[in-house]
């Protein structure tokens, strides 16, 4: 498929597989069970959310540009959680202009601001309460007698309703212990909340922060593993609590796929380097140490060249020494003009990288699935328009 597909677009190019994305949710909502919502936070991959799977029950939305972003691709807006560590009050109105399902609040600023527009509008907005993490606090949320406070004084807010909590402390938790000792506090906490304070927490919107496997060959196989380990744990509290697991990671990157050709190949020193059309500006892989671990890359073979296998170093575009993707990838017979193809890139990657540094074109994105073929959902960008000051 990836030689066929990589024959239709210029590098460097993302594609994102819009089956196997489905096919993960699916995996997740097979594992949780039909009581536990999925909620895909649009931050690790917003183009993924103008083809949504219906098997996503809410959207997590971070910001005003992504709010942009749903206006814009016409999503269900009642499917919208507004969350985000800063809200500024035309944030909340924009948010409310467009009817977004659920807000969250992350301090008493947001409880302010979000009621006091309830208010002024003679609405009842929706509210989850975050708390932050137990351990030692964030930035995020607000501890727990803060929180428990808020809920005290409950009726004193007539322009919101407080429909449950949001939890989530972290990501790429790669063992069942710290997720499992999460969904024990907020099932503690459900308990606490109803006996001392006579409320009853409706919903419950947890981030698991399950890990991907970027580096290991067999990484479909232990993330599967890694659902199964708290799959119990999650079933439990969806019994007790309206109950919806927001991921974004773990159902976005194994759906992604960066490809960047070879413009330049040489040999310094005994070690055989080769310049590809992309770079470190547009690849991401969370745990990525200078090139020193090795991800799966798809070889597409375009040139004549036959000299056997070697191991290469492979570095982008950017003026600097940092720009490795990979130190001692091995590869028969790599040559200038084939493509390499790095796999598990659908998070992240695509908007996280150093996208404008050296003013270097911006890659093609595109979607695929087997019922459409493949989409171009952007086209290349050169990003020396961001970089040109006035004059």
């Amino acid at each position: 498929m990836l030689e066929k597909l990589s024959a239709q677009l210029a590098t460097p190019s993302y594609i994102f597989d819009l089956d196997e994305f489905e096919k993960r949710a699916r995996l997740v909502k097979k594992y949780f069970g039909e009581k536990t919502g999925i909620c895909f936070s649009i931050k690790a991959n917003p183009f993924l959310l103008g083809r949504l799977p219906d098997v996503f029950d809410k959207i997590e939305v971070c910001s005003p540009g992504e709010l942009t972003i749903c206006e814009k691709t016409g999503v269900d807006t009642s499917k919208i959680i507004f969350s985000g560590v800063n809200k500024t009050l035309r944030d909340v109105q924009r948010a409310a202009d467009d009817e977004v399902g659920t807000f969250t609040a992350e301090s008493l600023l947001h409880v302010e601001m979000i009621n006091g527009e309830g208010v002024k509008r003679g609405k009842v907005y929706p509210v989850l309460l975050r708390v932050t993490d137990v351990k030692g606090g964030s930035q995020f949320g607000m501890e727990e007698a803060t929180v428990l406070d808020i809920i005290k004084n409950r009726d004193s807010y007539k322009g919101m309703e407080i429909v449950g909590l949001h939890y989530f402390t972290g990501t790429q938790k790669k063992k069942a212990k710290p997720i499992e000792r999460e969904l024990d506090y907020l099932a503690d906490l459900i308990v606490r909340v109803k006996d001392d304070l006579g409320f009853t927490v409706n919903r419950i919107e947890y981030g698991t922060g399950l890990a991907v496997n970027y580096f290991d060959s067999n990484a479909d196989e232990l993330e599967e593993e890694r659902l199964a380990s708290i799959s119990e744990k999650i079933r439990e509290l969806s019994e007790k609590t309206e109950l919806t697991v927001e991921m974004g990671r773990f159902f976005a990157a194994p759906c992604g796929y960066y490809l960047t050709k070879v413009i330049d190949a040489k040999t310094n020193y005994d070690i055989n380097y080769v310049i590809v059309d992309g770079g470190l500006n547009q690849l991401k892989y969370d745990g990525q140490l200078q090139g020193m671990q090795i991800p799966n890359i798809v070889h597409l073979k375009n040139s004549d060249v036959r000299d056997g296998v070697k191991a290469w170093t492979l570095c982008g575009s950017l003026c600097t020494t940092a720009d490795i993707l990979a130190r001692g990838a091995e590869f028969d017979s790599l040559g200038i003009g084939d493509i390499l193809v790095f796999c598990r890139t659908g998070a992240y990657s695509v908007t996280e990288g150093m996208a404008v540094f050296l003013s270097r074109e911006m890659p093609v994105v595109s979607v695929y699935s087997e019922k459409d073929g493949l989409t171009v959902i952007r086209d290349m960008l050169y990003s020396d328009v961001f970089n040109t000051p006035k004059l």
